[in-house]
């Protein structure tokens, strides 16, 4: 089955640090190019990769995804591979967090927004929400072309996508689209419940373990 819920893997990676303080946009960059090819050889893309502080420690999330969606056990894979190419490049090129840091490899959640090619093509049949840059068809000249409407993905490439508006469709440009939003529907409501299982679960029970109790006091460094 499609995993569009979220599933996640945590990996505490302690590190006693002796970089000196970088800047946030170059440290993420460096981990964006030791994960990203990983993640990409490994079948799938990487969506997200932010870098947040909770307690006295880094939090790494990196967010995967895959036209077949991605289900714990591809996530627990991405982990380890993932975890493998942290620690050879720190072997190599140094401490690539500041002190001590907790790896966290998850999937989209169903309120990803919808901003590029492939997140509306792996959402072919789901209803969204969507603001348009363009005039629908039949719209009357000197109407206000940005309008929110919602339909059903029924087909997504390269160039456009086409909505079923309530029985007729209609396509636009990416460039005709603000981010689409993925709107919950009763009927599929089974595969959220089924997503939820794995929301922060690691099956080996390492999720959270090395997280310090004070995260109220999480705050995002760079995303």
């Amino acid at each position: 089955m499609t995993q569009r819920g979220r599933a996640t893997r945590s990996t505490g990676r302690p590190r006693a640090s002796t970089a000196p303080r970088e800047d946030l946009a170059a440290r993420r960059s460096r981990l964006r190019a030791v994960i990203e090819p990983v993640v990409t050889a490994a079948g799938y893309d990487l969506e997200d990769l932010s870098v947040s502080r909770a307690g006295r420690r880094h939090v790494v999330r990196v967010i995967v995804d895959g036209d077949q969606g991605i289900n714990l056990d591809a996530v627990a894979d991405v982990s380890r591979v993932v975890s493998v190419a942290l620690d050879a490049a720190e072997t190599t090129d140094g401490d690539l967090v500041a002190g001590e840091y907790q790896l966290e490899v998850s999937s989209p959640g169903v309120d990803r927004p919808l901003t590029l090619p492939r997140h509306w093509r792996r959402n072919v049949g789901r209803l969204v929400k969507v603001t348009t840059r363009a005039a629908l068809p039949g719209q009357r000249a000197g109407q206000p072309a940005d309008r929110q409407v919602t339909g059903r993905v029924v087909g997504a490439d390269d160039e456009r996508v086409v909505l079923d508006l309530d029985g007729g469709r209609a396509e636009w440009t990416y460039a005709e689209l603000g981010p689409g939003r993925v709107q919950v529907e009763f009927s599929r409501l089974d595969e959220i419940d089924e997503a939820d299982e794995f929301d922060g679960t690691d099956p080996a029970g390492e999720a959270g373990d090395d997280i310090d109790d004070d995260e109220d006091d999480v705050e995002d460094e760079e995303r």
